[in-house]
């Protein structure tokens, strides 16, 4: 029986731009089927690594193969067999939507014919026929993203590059692109996904690198990377803001726990062993007279796992 070749497989591979090491010894193995999802802060190299993985960008150095194909040697086959989605809409925004559909149908080897019927049938997948006959100018951006990725699958590839595919959208766009990317997963295309968003990793992939710096620092599926900064996070939400640096010296200096503050400036994150460790550090800052709006203990979030992993929240790392 002939082994199926792995979707993506990379051996320490690195692109340089002059001293800039923009992606720097991944080596990465990713099975055919589902959503992949590759999580990091603007400018870990998330697109770096796409780029060279859809041949568009050679690496410095290292290896890698795309549904068992080189990727510096075998290009031609690759591109056959893959198709990507950028960060920011690639139709013609002068032509309508099935003008865009029908010019890349039969610029992929559809007759007249089936071109419209293909054209139709994505539009109407993708929520877009009324829209069809508008210039894609007049699209919202939900709507040029849905376009963009049913551009991508007129010939329906074994595996696609999204790379932040739901950037600038709105939460209700966020969600089409969701149910976008699940439908192409029930029908059979491998998806590798890049985000900067947590929730969207969360929601979608089924495996997580997590990259930093050029580097991956984590990998597994979204449970394991919880689980591998613990499983009792408590999160309290301090009624006064004038008292949360109060709470946060004494939770650090006076129990010795590692305290983890937020973009929420109420919010303080801490883990703890088990109910009963959470409960006297509740009793604690209570007794020191300070009001807890309300708290929780629970899985942490793929948030707090970022920032257990770098010292950083994923929003600290793009604003820098």
């Amino acid at each position: 029986m002939n082994k199926i070749p792995l979707a993506i497989e990379t051996e320490n591979i690195t692109r340089y731009f002059k001293d800039v090491k923009a992606v720097n010894g991944i080596s990465l193995k990713i099975e055919t089927g589902g959503v992949y999802g590759i999580l990091g802060p603007n400018g870990a190299g998330k697109t770096t690594l796409i780029r060279m993985l859809a041949t568009l960008l050679n690496p410095t150095s290292g290896s890698g193969k795309v549904m068992g194909y080189d990727i510096v040697t075998e290009k031609e086959t690759i591109r056959r067999l893959v198709s990507l989605t950028g960060q920011f809409a690639s139709v013609d925004e002068d032509l309508t939507g099935l003008e865009n559909l029908l010019l890349l149908a039969k610029l992929l080897g559809y007759s007249g014919k089936n071109a419209k019927k293909r054209a139709l049938e994505l539009l109407s997948g993708f929520g877009l026929t009324d829209a069809a006959k508008r210039q894609v100018k007049t699209y919202s951006g939900g709507m040029r993203r849905r376009l963009d990725i049913a551009a991508s699958i007129v010939v329906r590839p074994a595996l696609i590059f999204l790379d932040e595919p739901t950037t600038g959208l709105d939460p209700r766009s966020r969600n089409q692109v969701w149910d976008i990317i699940r439908s192409l997963v029930a029908d059979g295309t491998t998806v590798l996904l890049t985000t900067q968003y947590l929730d969207e990793a969360d929601q979608l992939a089924g495996k997580i690198a997590v990259i930093d710096h050029g580097k991956v620092i984590a990998e597994g599926t979204p449970s394991q990377l919880k689980a591998s900064v613990g499983s009792n996070v408590l999160r309290l939400h301090i009624n006064d803001a004038s008292e949360v640096e109060k709470a946060h010296h004494i939770i650090a200096h006076n129990m010795n726990l590692d305290v983890q503050t937020n973009s929420d400036p109420y919010l303080l994150t801490i883990q703890t062993e088990n109910v009963s460790a959470a409960t006297s550090l509740i009793t604690e800052i209570t007794s020191a007279g300070i009001e807890i709006s309300r708290f929780s203990l629970g899985q942490p979030s793929l948030d707090e796992v970022f920032l257990a992993l770098t010292g950083k929240s994923v929003e600290e790392e793009n604003v820098d």
